[in-house]
């Protein structure tokens, strides 16, 4: 997908966006619309941040972009499932033991520790188990056979590599899931905002990583923003009964602290230029 075209996808996703919660705001009133745009926004850089996770599992696997395209189609499916799964699993959980919203609130602040903390890791698929299970239970064949997940050959199934990328991408997303639905918790209890945030940061997903896929480097702070984020929303879970944060300091917070680490990423000189 050409940066132009894009552009265009993820500006047109965006205003999707704008016009639901626009929508929450009328027929909702603020709170809801207020709620939405803060899980909206954090969901939306989160996405960023796994954006760069998929771009490393391409570069693992030796992915070309139109199979990338594929592949990031059936894992925005796959995705989408997923949180619609991990939302009605929280607010049953929270239903029945509201404490458990300590348990996301520790969870958030230590990913945002690691994020802070862990410096750069290279991405290793060969260790991911899940594609070791694929790799024990289906032959697989040696390279690519187009965009297909998988072949028949001699009355048997084939895999492909290509389905060893997609079950990288969507066993990254559980984990991404992991600190996305918990830090939503912290914003809204409704499974409508939270779903609703997830799923349009989602759609804008595969537009905004042909966008991303060669700007890690300019948006190379950006992951003390998202870690500061998630901090913020962890504290705020663990105080809820105790000191209630208002929504509009909340989105205040949110956006100014990732417009900074955006703005230190462009301005920041770059040292080691010859290094990736």
């Amino acid at each position: 997908m050409a940066p132009k075209r894009a552009f265009l996808w993820v500006i047109g996703w965006f205003s999707l966006a704008m016009l639901f919660a626009g929508g929450l705001f009328y027929w909702k009133g603020n709170t809801m619309g207020m709620e939405f745009l803060t899980c909206y926004l954090i969901e939306w850089t989160l996405s960023v941040d796994n954006l760069f996770v998929f771009l490393m599992i391409f570069e693992a696997f030796s992915v070309d972009p139109h199979r990338q395209l594929r592949a990031l189609e059936w894992g925005i499916i796959g995705a989408m499932i997923m949180r619609l799964v991990f939302i009605f699993l929280g607010v049953a959980l929270v239903g029945l033991f509201e404490p458990i919203l300590y348990v996301f609130g520790a969870i958030l602040i230590y990913s945002a520790y690691k994020m802070a903390f862990k410096g750069e890791e290279q991405l290793d698929v060969s260790q991911n188990r899940f594609v070791k299970l694929v790799k024990k239970w289906f032959p697989i064949t040696e390279g690519f056979e187009g965009d297909k997940f998988y072949i028949r050959r001699k009355g048997g199934v084939i895999a492909t590599p290509m389905l060893l990328v997609l079950v990288a991408i969507e066993t990254s997303d559980v984990m991404f899931a992991v600190d996305s639905i918990p830090a939503a918790f912290a914003i809204s209890r409704h499974p409508l905002i939270i779903f609703s945030a997830n799923i349009f940061a989602i759609l804008g997903l595969r537009s905004l990583y042909f966008l991303l896929a060669h700007a890690d480097r300019i948006f190379r702070f950006l992951r003390y923003g998202v870690a500061f984020v998630l901090a913020f929303v962890g504290v705020k879970m663990l105080i809820v009964h105790y000191y209630k944060i208002d929504i509009y300091l909340s989105l205040a917070l949110v956006l100014s602290s990732l417009l900074l680490s955006i703005l230190i990423s462009l301005f920041a000189p770059i040292s080691n230029r010859s290094d990736k």
